[in-house]
């Protein structure tokens, strides 16, 4: 079965990239509301920050249907978004004398082996963790952290795929040519400016001799019949009479 023209593509609401960082965008809203000032550059930025990783990944998946390079492009803003954000959350602990958590900290675990759905579940999360020494910003921001560290390293990982799959398979200018070869029959050959006969076969020219004649091949019948062109003069430049062809498919 012939490839179709455009590839399947859109599905983004199913990449696991996407829905966890749709996830960050939620917390980070919650976050920005209620720990940084509305009036404040940072907030804005840390809500455009978010919703451009998310947006980003649902743009760059629906334009793969025709460009590959651009969904390479769009996922790779997404990821830089997420790393900027990362940042902000980073300088918010430090400003303001709160931990930082190591990678392999117990309640980072625990938060993304429960893989929450929905901001409520991390919440309900940071609600268990206050118990202990951490104050909400710090579980807040931290929970965050742990969020988008997943992201990136999904976004990481469909990046290297997606070079890959360009790398091997092209982008959609190459599928447009793999797609009209099959539509003419897997020849890749067209009739066009009188280079190919009625019968959909190449014509030859053989003998040719400084320009002046040549014997062309009938494409069903033989003995070939002689093409004569005028002493010195180039085929296509002047005019010429063609001697009569062997069969009155081939004219």
């Amino acid at each position: 079965m012939p490839e179709p023209l455009l590839p399947k593509h859109g599905g983004y609401r199913k990449l696991k990239s996407f829905q966890v960082a749709q996830l960050a965008y939620d917390v980070t809203l919650r976050f920005c509301d209620r720990y940084i000032d509305r009036r404040s550059r940072t907030h804005d930025q840390m809500v455009q920050a978010a919703r451009s990783g998310v947006q980003n990944i649902a743009e760059g998946s629906q334009a793969s249907g025709t460009s590959r390079k651009t969904e390479i492009r769009l996922t790779n803003v997404a990821r830089a978004s997420l790393e900027e954000l990362r940042l902000d959350y980073e300088d918010f602990l430090r400003q303001r004398g709160l931990s930082l958590w190591e990678w392999d900290d117990h309640r980072r675990t625990e938060l993304i082996a429960k893989r929450p759905k929905t901001a409520d579940d991390v919440a309900a999360w940071a609600r268990e963790q206050h118990q202990g020494d951490a104050t909400y910003p710090e579980l807040a921001a931290n929970g965050a952290l742990a969020l988008l560290a997943v992201a990136c390293s999904l976004l990481d990982r469909q990046l290297t795929r997606l070079g890959e799959d360009f790398e091997k398979e092209g982008g959609f200018t190459e599928r447009l040519h793999r797609f009209r070869r099959q539509r003419r029959g897997g020849d890749g050959k067209e009739a066009e400016n009188g280079r190919y006969g009625r019968h959909g076969r190449e014509w030859t020219m053989d003998g040719m001799d400084d320009g002046r004649n040549g014997q062309e091949a009938c494409p069903v019948h033989q003995p070939v019949h002689v093409v004569h062109f005028p002493t010195g003069a180039a085929p296509g430049n002047q005019p010429y009479a063609p001697a009569r062809p062997c069969c009155p498919l081939s004219t």
